[in-house]
This record gives structure tokens, C-alpha cells and sequence, in this order.
């Protein structure tokens, strides 16, 4: 028997456990007042679902799970996909647009959804990055417009403020725009996600790395510098916007242009917390499925991304065979956790907690009166442990402070004492 977890999963202890716990109520107090519902999905997907050509690389990452009883004939299999039917999920916007097609008649429009839970990926671990993963998603389905972003950048930045987080930039930009530079640029319809995937490492290999990158796959020298030319200058504001969009002329359509200002403009005016908002047309990310803005929150005190989403329009259709637009913000739960475990946060904790302290030996009656006083207690909302006194009293309370306990009551084996 082996004691350790399974290589990518973890044991939580419960430290963290409350720190998950305090980050996942936070996110539905606040995303429950900008109108987002709760909604739950299942951890099995259809592997066909799984396998659409949706998800990019978590593609080649999915937990597939084999068929059961007589379904499974490992004789007569002639691929690896002839032995399964399903699959863990690899992330939650896949399973949100099944759910929506499937119980559209039953929500809202547009519907504003909030899902939380375990996402699973044969990824190579590292710190900050699991093979199994909880996320925590917002997205607005049946919106075509630039209220949904609006209202997702707000959402999403009021949440980090409240986490204790600033000093964050959101980092905007449209995939439309990408496809019009390749276009502009002479790049070939059919490799164009193919220089988008170089582009997005713009921050590991900085530019000299993207151009030498796009030559050695194919694209002509002059292609590149031209493509990596428009990016010059255009970061910053909405005049970043316009200067791309200009730059772009026939390749783009102007309603581009002034929906992502419009985002950019609204966001900045609506926002709770002090966050600067940018145009970034080196900003790719990687899903498959995104159709037109995108964006990132980047927190400058730690240098990395903590949330990203995006428009994916064509996604509910392929389940539907009608266009249901649809737009999404995911924070990244385990990097905020993993910041705040390194932070030393602490959960706060409310004057409520009470741990009652039983000495050894105490009579039964005794142990009847702090038993009562418990109840009393849990009745009036307050929350109520009630252990056995170790030997190192001290000790033992230093824990439970650690814990979140702030009044002690202890019972004595002769007298009551407060």
C-alpha cells in the first residue's frame, strides 16, 4: 500500500482547506451580487465531446476512462478510442456549453453562470499546477454585446480586490484582430494558429525568439518582421487600438475596433478596484475555441497571470446547430492559492469561534453542563468545538488560534472557569 497520492494529485491539509474554503465563498459572495447563479456539472464528459477539436493541447491531455462490462472487447479494439466512452473533464467551459444546449429552455437570457469544481489533465506537474485542479468560471451565454465583458472584467477584478490583491493590470485584446495581422501580413489561412501559438510565447523568447521561431516553421523572413512591426507601439490604451486598427485597414472591420474601446472605455470607468487596463496584441491564449476578445489579469507583485477568458460565439452551436454567443472569465484558484500559501495568509476569522476545553476526569454532569453550553452556543450561530484538554494546554491553544478559535472556555474536573 502506498501512502502518498497519486503523482499531480495532493492530500489538502487543513490550513490550506481553509483557505480553499474562505477563497470559494468569497468568489460566490461576490460574483452572487453581479447576478451570476450557481450551476454544477459532472466530472465525466463524452469522449466525443472531449475530443472535438475544442480544447487545443488539453486534448492530448485527457484522463480517458475505459468502457465497462461487456461494452469493453479489448479483443476485437483497433485503437485506444474503441476501449473508451468517456473522459475526465479538462476543463469547465467544454461542459457548460453541453449543459446550456441542454437546459436552455430552462435558464434565463442571457444567463449568467457561476461553476466552481475539479478539472483533470495528464499535464507534468510542477508547483502551482495539478493534475487534478479546481477552477472557478463566470461566463455569460445569449450576450452579443460589450456589456458581458464589462461586466466579467468588474466582476473578476472586484474579486481580486477582496482577496487582497492590487496593483493588477487586464490585458485585452481580439482574436479577430490576430487573424487580421496574419492576414495582413501574408501568412497562410491554414497556419495561422500555428504562428499564434509562437506568438504567445512572447514572454518566455521575447521578440528576437518569435521571429526566429516563425522563420524556422516555415514562414518567410519578411512575413515575420512585418507581423512583429504592427505589434510596435500599439500597447497602452485605446489610442493602442486605433493605431492597430489603422494599420490594419481592409483586413479588419472597423466594428472591431470600437466594441473593444468600448470594453477598454466602460470597464475602466466601472471599475470597484484600482486595476489599468491594455491593449495587447502579442495576448493570444491558448484555447481553440476563442472567436474574439480576449484578456488576462496580470498582478505585478508576483509577475504572472491569475485569471483569463475570453468570447468563445461557435461552441454552444456545434451541440445546438444554432449560434449561441457566449463569454467566459476564469480566475486561476490554485496560483491564488498557492500565492496566499506563500504569503502566510491568513483566513479572517469572525469573534464567534469558541473551543471548549474539557480537563480529563470531569464528572459527568460537568461534562453535561459543557455539553449544553455547546448547544447554547451553536444556537446562537456560533461555531463550537468541544475537545479533551491536552497536557500542553498552551500549546494546544496556540493551534487552535492558528485554527481560527479566539474564546476559550475551559471546564475544570472541581470548578467552571472562563
Amino acid at each position: 500500500m502506498k501512502k502518498k497520492p497519486v503523482t499531480g494529485m495532493k492530500d489538502v491539509l487543513p490550513e490550506e482547506a481553509r483557505i480553499r474554503d474562505y477563497v470559494q465563498s468569497l468568489a460566490r459572495e461576490v460574483y452572487s451580487g453581479f447576478g451570476f447563479s450557481d450551476i454544477e456539472t459532472p466530472c465525466v464528459e463524452h469522449i466525443e465531446n472531449l475530443l472535438s477539436n475544442q480544447g487545443g493541447e488539453n486534448e492530448k491531455l485527457i484522463f480517458k476512462i475505459l468502457k465497462r462490462g461487456e461494452k469493453l472487447n479489448m479483443a476485437e479494439a483497433k485503437e485506444e478510442n474503441d476501449l473508451t466512452d468517456c473522459g475526465l473533464r479538462y476543463d469547465l467551459t467544454l461542459p457548460l456549453s453541453r449543459y446550456y444546449a441542454n437546459n436552455a429552455s430552462s435558464l434565463p437570457t442571457p444567463f449568467k453562470a457561476l461553476q466552481m469544481g475539479y478539472v483533470f489533465r495528464a499535464d507534468r506537474p510542477q508547483k502551482g499546477r495539478f493534475r487534478q485542479f479546481m477552477q472557478c468560471d463566470i461566463d455569460i451565454l445569449a450576450d452579443p454585446t460589450y456589456l458581458a465583458e464589462v461586466e466579467l472584467i468588474t466582476a473578476t477584478t472586484t474579486l481580486l480586490g477582496r482577496l487582497g490583491f492590487e496593483d493588477f493590470t487586464v490585458r485585452i485584446n481580439d482574436r479577430r484582430i490576430l487573424r487580421a495581422m496574419a492576414e495582413c501580413c501574408g501568412f497562410d489561412s491554414d497556419k495561422c494558429d500555428l504562428a499564434f501559438i509562437i506568438l504567445d510565447k512572447m514572454d518566455k523568447i521575447g521578440v528576437d525568439g518569435v521571429r526566429e521561431e516563425l522563420i524556422s516553421s516555415g514562414f518567410s523572413a519578411e512575413s515575420a518582421d512585418k507581423y512583429l512591426a504592427l505589434m510596435e507601439g500599439v500597447s497602452g490604451g485605446i489610442s493602442g487600438v486605433r493605431k492597430m486598427c489603422e494599420a490594419l485597414e481592409g483586413f479588419i472591420d472597423e466594428d472591431v475596433c470600437k466594441n473593444l474601446s468600448t470594453i477598454m472605455s466602460l470597464a475602466s470607468e466601472s471599475k470597484s478596484v484600482p486595476f489599468d487596463i491594455v491593449f495587447d496584441p502579442s495576448l493570444v491564449r491558448g484555447m481553440g475555441y476563442y472567436t474574439g476578445t480576449i484578456f488576462e489579469i496580470e498582478v505585478a507583485q508576483f509577475g504572472s497571470s491569475v485569471a483569463g477568458g475570453g468570447r468563445y460565439d461557435e461552441m454552444i452551436g456545434k451541440f445546438t446547430g444554432q449560434k449561441v454567443c457566449a463569454v467566459g472569465f476564469s480566475i486561476g484558484f490554485e496560483r491564488i492559492i498557492t500565492i496566499l500559501l506563500d504569503q502566510k495568509f491568513k483566513v479572517p476569522t469572525q469573534k464567534d469561534a469558541v473551543a471548549i476545553l474539557l480537563e480529563k476526569g470531569l464528572p459527568e454532569d460537568r461534562c453535561t453542563d459543557a455539553m449544553k453550553k455547546a448547544t447554547q452556543l451553536r444556537s446562537e450561530g456560533r461555531r463550537v468545538l468541544v475537545v479533551w484538554a491536552n497536557k500542553n494546554k498552551k500549546f494546544q491553544k496556540e493551534q487552535l488560534k492558528e485554527a481560527g478559535y479566539e474564546e476559550f472556555i475551559d471546564y475544570y474536573a472541581e470548578e467552571f472557569k472562563k
